[in-house]
């Protein structure tokens, strides 16, 4: 993973100052595992169970952290009920359209 230090603009040209890569050779399990070395996991903060997103760039692999995020789901009949709640009267309606109408 390439750590960007610091962005400098010349030219209008946009040139990146990189620390070096540094290269580990992994060897991958029979059920196609492999062991993120722990210093590595130690500095990126990466701990078991964490979730990780990998990208395929054609030539080269790259694992990023991810995010679980909790969805709620809701019934179909709270949906409906939530939309009658919504629902305007008529008097509403008409009061917005007027109030609309008056501000053109």
């Amino acid at each position: 993973m390439t750590d960007i230090r610091r962005i400098c603009y010349g030219d209008n040209l946009l040139v990146q100052q990189q620390t070096p890569r540094k290269k580990e050779t992994l060897v991958v399990s029979n059920r196609g595992q492999i062991t993120l070395p722990a210093t590595l996991r130690k500095r990126l903060g990466i701990k078991g169970g964490d979730v990780m997103i990998l990208e395929d760039r054609g030539d080269e692999i790259v694992l990023k952290p991810g995010v679980v995020v909790e969805i709620q789901s809701y019934s179909d009949e709270q949906i409906a009920q939530w939309d009658a709640e919504d629902t305007l009267t008529g008097q509403e309606r008409a009061r917005i359209l007027e109030r609309l109408a008056n501000r053109t």
